[in-house]
């Protein structure tokens, strides 16, 4: 059976796997129930797939005080078949998704890689290897990510080797994904790959981590991402947890909201349950502004002053002749309504 074949046949990341046997918890909070215990608090998503995401998601997000988010390319949740999507689909993320996110005063930024599953396909990973160097160092371009192990192949390590010395050659961030199966070992993986090739840990954001792995990315230097994506990631009762045991240093979250059952507010709602249990608002805004900031300011595309006083945007802006609001629209800022969700 050829790579591509048996890579399309691997089970989704949202079905059960036998490696999280526990089942996540977590606290689902609706608009009402957390507005006032955020008021004030700004938030920065490093990991949300807004290309799957409405323009209410937008408004949903800017209401409840996200002010910037990092897009990094993924898997669209079916192979590509050619170079062209590719190009399309990473032109977007400079392009057209950063315009339509400052419609709504979110500022975007984004990170460039070759995923992992996609990776399997040799022919199309070559020619994708070739042209990255097109889109990694334009504006907004904060990393190269998300990179890293899927199945653990040895097709995933080679394209993983060799984004990990373009990093380096264009002095930028590493995103590692990290695999939703055997995530442990994949993660040591990653991890000492990484080391080997020279980069320093504090460049490098390690996401999707649970309670198996954070203890080994925290002592070993690295940046440990949480993505907050009940029953298949991580609970924002089981965060609430991390936090209390490990603090702030080097850790953030995440909401990795895509084309799946997954929420944009993941980090709002986080950041009200910890207040409620009991954390402090500093330790607050290390793991959900803060430490992002840091660590992808590195690439010296972001700068806090971008967006900590808010992206200012014209609603009569256009992008090749077109603009996400219609015959007139607004962009709504206050709406005071539940959340369908």
């Amino acid at each position: 059976m050829c790579e591509s074949n048996k890579h399309s046949e691997n089970p989704s990341h949202f079905e059960a796997q036998s490696a999280a046997k526990e089942i996540p918890t977590h606290v689902d909070l609706k608009w009402d129930e957390y507005r006032e215990k955020i008021k004030g608090f700004q938030f920065f998503d490093p990991h949300i797939h807004m290309v799957s995401r409405t323009t209410d998601d937008y408004q949903n997000m800017a209401q409840a005080g996200i002010v910037a988010v990092i897009e990094p390319a993924f898997w669209v949740g079916q192979p590509r078949t050619g170079l062209a999507t590719f190009k399309d689909y990473y032109s977007s993320l400079v392009g057209w998704e950063r315009f339509r996110s400052s419609q709504f005063g979110i500022k975007h930024y984004c990170t460039i890689g070759l995923n992992s599953r996609e990776a399997n396909n040799e022919r199309l990973a070559d020619e994708v290897m070739e042209i990255l160097p097109l889109y990694i160092y334009k504006e907004g371009v904060v990393g190269i990510g998300e990179i890293g192990f899927d199945d653990q192949t040895d097709l995933e390590e080679k394209y993983y080797r060799l984004q990990l010395e373009l990093a380096k050659e264009a002095k930028l961030p590493v995103q590692i994904h990290t695999p939703h199966r055997d995530k442990k070992r994949g993660t040591e993986r990653s991890m000492s790959i990484s080391l080997e090739h020279g980069l320093d840990p504090s460049w490098v954001v390690v996401d999707h981590n649970n309670e198996e792995t954070v203890k080994s990315v925290l002592d070993q230097g690295f940046y440990a991402a949480f993505t907050i994506y009940p029953f298949t990631k991580m609970g924002n009762k089981r965060m609430v947890s991390i936090v209390e045991q490990y603090g702030s240093e080097r850790i953030m979250i995440n909401s990795s909201a895509d084309w799946g059952i997954s929420d944009p507010l993941a980090i709002p709602k986080t950041a009200a349950l910890m207040l409620e249990k009991g954390i402090s608002k500093e330790t607050i805004q290390k793991v959900t502004y803060t430490n992002a900031i840091e660590a992808f300011s590195k690439s010296g595309q972001l700068n806090i002053s971008d967006f900590e006083v808010g992206v200012a945007s014209d609603p009569s802006d256009k992008y090749y002749g077109n603009t996400v609001l219609r015959g007139g629209q607004q962009p709504k800022q206050n709406r005071n309504s539940l959340l369908i969700e």
